[in-house]
């Protein structure tokens, strides 16, 4: 019962249900995070196969199965007490954890939240013997064949909690973080072999792999394996080594970049900066890099006890490490071949762009020519714009470097980048035609789709289709692609399609002042606006400006916040030059 308005009330114990059900939110927070805490149980119990079944993206049940080593039949029920583990010795200590997890711990927050079935056998025993949880009860004992190894099952995750079951997303959302959690554990212990299954059918197999470079061309994309760039090397108080991809293979967001310390998947927003800063002059803003890092360190130079989930960590002389790995990173970049000597076939893990071009699109195969020259601007085509209300008439001058429209207003210079205008553009066509045109292609296309990118495609089947693009399976990996998006007479590449699954697994691009389906209309229209690199037409100048200028709202800007415009008056070009007051 609330207390009234300014009525006191008094500091009360809770009860243990209670406060078991809140303990079991601090690793409990929706079905990926349960995949990741029984996985965990099953590496530490040197399971080498584990398969993970989902119902309802992990809503309705989730069974995760290992052949490790097992549990024996007097230690199932102390599995599911809190603070009972064969993790650490009773008495500690916490500071120098060398395994992924609390078994008791894990299964006893789930088990607090959800209805568990525990199903174990261990190499001595010819049967497998279970416990049942339910809502943090013992219901029961029971015996059933079984391989060695443990089945874990839980089903009807928070249903003595159902406020918090409104907090899921969709089951098609929530078995894309699924797959994608599942990703990250292979690829920060590649030894063991993971199988996925969605609602009776196979999602992904990810085989055990010797190398980094294999696992994370799994996850990755085979491009990576090509392309990519070794690190290796030692660090304060132990080493790392790690894939990472080129700078033409960068990302528009940080979640391609896979991390891990000691064989544990962690979340580390200063290492991610550390290996960003690495590619300091390589990678142009909103632009981060892919690949796999591992560290191995001593147990005293890293705490994981930070979150309960222990996917963040931290690091004892923490700047002294992050100087050393963005060394290292920086070292394999500079020893890297260059950009030109590669082939610029393009991988799953992003389109190539020539380094030095803005972050805008997804630019074209090969590098490019960086610096002006006089016969890069064509003649003047006297291609005007006309003038409308709070827009100045333009004349256009040339084009730099197939990104920059230089054009002359009536008091100075205006350059305007043509991906952010078109994007613009075709941003507002979506919202208010609600889809995009689509062109067949005369041959369709195939395309090696990860793991994540497939379970995004068909989480999201209508987004795709909207944004003007046919795609039908062509192969377990492999789907082809038949028509692409087209917007008064431009089509995209079929390869965007990748990119803009990346995009849609994150919730879309951030869009300035907008919701989720502005965020979905934003990835669409970046894939199938004009891009840096692109050749453009003096018509299609005058065609994108004037729809620019017709737009209800003056628009000098694109989805996400970046200029489209930039004005140089010509006193301001005037004071440059030294000619102010002649």
């Amino acid at each position: 019962m609330s207390a009234r308005p300014g009525e006191r009330r008094p500091i009360r114990r809770l009860n243990p249900a209670t406060v078991e059900r809140i303990a079991a939110g601090e690793v409990v927070e929706r079905p990926a995070s349960v995949v990741k805490e029984l996985i965990e149980n099953s590496l530490d119990a040197a399971a080498t196969e584990v398969t993970v079944r989902i119902e309802g993206g992990g809503r309705t049940a989730i069974e995760v199965a290992d052949n490790g080593a097992g549990i024996p039949p007097k230690e199932l029920e102390l599995a599911v007490e809190r603070h009972a583990t064969s993790k650490i010795a009773p008495e500690g200590p916490v500071e120098e954890i060398d395994s992924l997890g609390f078994r008791g711990e894990a299964l006893a927050a789930i088990g607090a939240v959800a209805r568990l079935r525990l199903l174990s056998r261990p190499p001595d025993r010819e049967v497998a013997e279970g416990i049942a949880v339910s809502g943090g009860a013992v219901e029961g004992r029971y015996s059933a064949p079984r391989a060695i190894g443990t089945t874990v099952e839980v089903a009807d995750l928070f249903f003595r909690t159902p406020a918090r079951r409104k907090f899921l997303k969709s089951p098609a959302a929530e078995q894309v973080e699924v797959v994608r959690t599942v990703e990250r554990l292979y690829v920060a212990r590649p030894s063991v072999t993971y199988r996925i299954e969605a609602d009776g059918r196979p999602v992904a197999t990810l085989p055990a792999a010797a190398r980094i470079e294999d696992a994370a061309a799994r996850v990755l994309g085979p491009g990576l394996l090509r392309d990519g760039i070794a690190v290796a090397g030692p660090v304060p108080g132990g080493t790392v080594r790690g894939v990472l991809g080129r700078p033409t293979t960068a990302a528009a967001t940080s979640t391609g970049l896979f991390l891990s310390v000691n064989g544990r998947t962690i979340v580390s927003r200063p290492m991610a900066q550390a290996v960003r800063a690495a590619y300091a002059d390589r990678l142009p803003r909103g632009r981060f890099p892919v690949g796999v890092l591992h560290l191995e360190l001593e147990a005293p130079r890293v705490d994981v006890n930070v979150h309960p989930t222990k996917r963040e960590v931290r690091f004892a002389r923490e700047r002294e490490l992050l100087d050393a790995v963005r060394i290292r990173v920086r070292e394999a970049l500079l020893a890297a071949p260059q950009v030109a000597d590669l082939s610029p076939e393009r991988g799953p893990v992003g389109p190539t762009r020539p380094p030095d071009r803005p972050a805008v699109g997804s630019g074209p195969p090969a590098a490019a020519p960086v610096q002006a020259r006089l016969d890069d601007l064509p003649a003047p085509p006297s291609l005007e714009v006309a003038a409308t209300s709070g827009h100045p008439a333009l004349s256009l001058i040339g084009c730099y470097n197939a990104t920059y429209w230089i054009a002359e207003s009536e008091d100075g210079l205006v350059l305007i980048d043509q991906h952010a205008a078109s994007e613009r553009v075709v941003f507002e066509a979506l919202r208010r035609d609600g889809a995009l045109a689509r062109q067949a292609l005369v041959e369709p296309v195939a395309l090696e789709l990860t793991p994540a990118q497939r379970e995004t495609l068909r989480a999201h089947a209508d987004d795709v289709a909207r944004a003007g693009y046919e795609v039908e399976p062509f192969g377990p990996e492999t789907y082809r692609v038949r028509s692409v998006p087209s917007y008064r007479g431009r089509r995209a590449r079929p390869e965007t399609l990748r990119a803009l699954l990346d995009e849609l697994s994150e919730g879309g691009r951030a869009v300035v002042g907008a919701g989720l389906e502005d965020r979905v209309a934003a990835s669409i229209a970046c894939h199938a606006a004009i891009r840096a690199g692109d050749t453009v037409e003096p018509s299609e100048f005058r065609r994108v400006l004037r729809a620019l200028y017709e737009l209800p709202e003056r628009a000098y800007s694109c989805p996400h916040g970046r200029p489209i415009l930039v004005r140089f008056p010509r006193a301001r070009l005037d004071h440059w030059f030294l000619r102010t007051g002649t």
